[in-house]
């Protein structure tokens, strides 16, 4: 099955990527831990970060993959090259336009989506000076994502999924140089963020190159194609990238609390692994898959191929949500305890993982569910379903974070992230709902047998960890006192009991994926 094959060249890369981004968190928590200066470098680095999500991470492509890859397949490669520079063309002077006008008004900017650090000059006016040097950031990653969606078309997955490894790569290197003051290291780690931008996408020119694919500019034109990327490429955009802004509407409400930005911010980096190396990987690797077989008026091969993309993500996702629900206590310690950042930072990270962990299975669902309307050039249906999504994260995380702080100063943010979670849940609701009123969703006997199966060994992998929960001290002792060797060893035999459960329960079949690993 080319989907797995797909979502697995993908998920690898990203995989590698989340891996590395462990590691540069790890060390900015060190360095920075939760301070003034970490909240200025986050809320700096989310608001540019926001767009590569856009772009790079499916949403761009949920309007420009299908129409490249029909102009491809009846126009020709020529046609396609046309597209493509078009494309290319309207969206530097765009992006470019809107980087600057960014630049000009981030103060304003920042007063809307940071209004908590207005009352602390300093604090405010580092974080514009980030926010102004990251900007730049949105037009490379853009520009990456816009080649790498080219190259998607085309079946190559690899370079495109690998490129976020050189953002990791650059960040890991300047914290490993940087000196211990915090102050510089925000500077210097800041600096390094459009910097790795440039390498990213200058490994997708040479990729596109490499591929006989020949991007050049030319003076912008807002051909019929053009407007039709637009006008399917905002909704979709807003569509896909729906979880992260509603993470950056927690960020604003967050910072009313000292620290919160920077405690939700360690939190969010836990569960993007998984997202990153399912939900995101599985999205990108569908999309094309959908779009090629609806072209050709292979309805039921859709059908199968959207079956076999929830089989394949609940079976990665469950475990990952249980590990995050039982033992987020020894996976934070593990990774970001040390340094700067504190236990008692631990112990509040903790509880917004938690949170975040109960709507993992959900935002996962949403990548898988949202490719079934954009294959079909539809991004208005999910647009609407994200509208819906963020009000109730509006309303429901303003109303916990302040009942919370009420009675737990130190505890507003927990409430913002149970708020995500919830939201979530609801967007993935109306997208597998209306999915299934179009005939893009009906669930096979195959999934009705796997899913509670998976769901039972993932409950059952989760009682596992959590008593090796109750053994982390002499756990800790054995491995040299390394909390971060703890944190793996668990997650490993976490794993391993998860495998054994679900191959004895019969939710995973070693024919199966012997079959779905099979070339052709």
């Amino acid at each position: 099955m080319r989907l797995l094959r797909s979502t697995f060249v993908v998920g690898g890369f990203t995989a590698i990527s989340r891996v590395l981004g462990f590691l540069r968190e790890i060390l900015l928590a060190a360095a920075l831990g939760t301070g003034p200066v970490a909240e200025a470098f986050v809320v700096a680095f989310r608001f540019p970060n926001l767009f590569r999500r856009f772009f790079a991470e499916g949403a761009f492509n949920a309007a420009y993959i299908p129409l490249y890859s029909r102009t491809l397949e009846g126009e020709g490669r020529d046609e396609a090259r046309r597209f493509a520079r078009d494309t290319l063309s309207v969206m530097i002077v765009t992006l470019s336009a809107l980087t600057v006008m960014a630049q000009i008004f981030m103060p304003v900017i920042i007063r809307g989506i940071a209004p908590g650090f207005v009352d602390e000059p300093g604090l405010f006016e580092m974080t514009v000076l980030f926010t102004q040097i990251t900007m730049p950031y949105l037009l490379l990653v853009s520009l990456t994502a816009m080649m790498g969606g080219t190259l998607n078309a085309h079946d190559r997955f690899a370079l495109s999924a690998a490129a976020p490894i050189a953002l990791n790569i650059v960040m890991i290197g300047v914290l490993l140089v940087a000196p211990r003051n915090p102050e510089t290291t925000g500077l210097w780690i800041t600096i390094a963020v459009p910097v790795s931008g440039v390498v990213q996408a200058v490994m997708l020119y040479w990729g596109c190159r490499r591929s006989g694919i020949r991007l050049g500019l030319r003076v912008p034109q807002l051909t019929p194609k053009v407007r039709r990327l637009i006008v399917l490429g905002v909704p979709g955009a807003i569509a896909g990238g729906v979880t992260q802004i509603n993470i950056v509407i927690s960020q604003l409400i967050a910072t009313l609390q000292d620290g919160a930005v920077a405690l939700l911010y360690y939190a969010d980096r836990l569960y993007q692994l998984p997202l990153g190396v399912i939900g995101i990987a599985m999205g990108v690797a569908l999309l094309p898959t959908l779009s090629r077989r609806l072209k050709a008026g292979d309805d039921q091969g859709a059908m199968d191929a959207t079956n076999r993309a929830v089989e394949i993500s609940m079976a990665l996702t469950l475990p990952a949500a249980a590990a995050l629900l039982v033992m987020p206590g020894l996976l934070v310690e593990g990774l970001f305890q040390r340094g700067a950042f504190t236990a008692e930072d631990s112990e509040a990270t903790k509880l917004a993982v938690q949170a975040f962990a109960l709507g993992l299975p959900a935002f996962v669902l949403i990548k898988v569910f949202s490719p079934g309307f954009f294959a079909r050039e539809d991004t208005m249906t999910p647009m609407k379903f994200a509208a819906v999504s963020m009000v109730l994260n509006i309303v429901i995380g303003a109303a916990a974070f302040f009942w919370i702080r009420d009675f737990a100063p130190d505890r507003g943010h927990v409430g913002l992230a149970a708020a995500t979670s919830f939201a979530g849940w609801v967007n993935a609701g109306l997208l597998a709902f209306f999915l299934a009123r179009r005939s893009g969703l009906d669930i096979d006997k195959r999934l009705k047998r796997a899913l509670p199966r998976l769901l039972v060994s993932a409950v059952l992998a989760g009682g596992v960890m959590y008593a090796l929960t109750l053994y982390r001290e002499p756990m800790t002792d054995l491995l040299i006192g390394s909390r971060l060797l703890t944190a793996v060893a668990a997650s490993g035999i976490g794993l391993v009991a998860y495998s054994l459960f679900a191959m004895l329960s019969g939710g995973l079949r070693i024919s199966e994926l012997r079959h779905a690993f099979a070339r052709g």
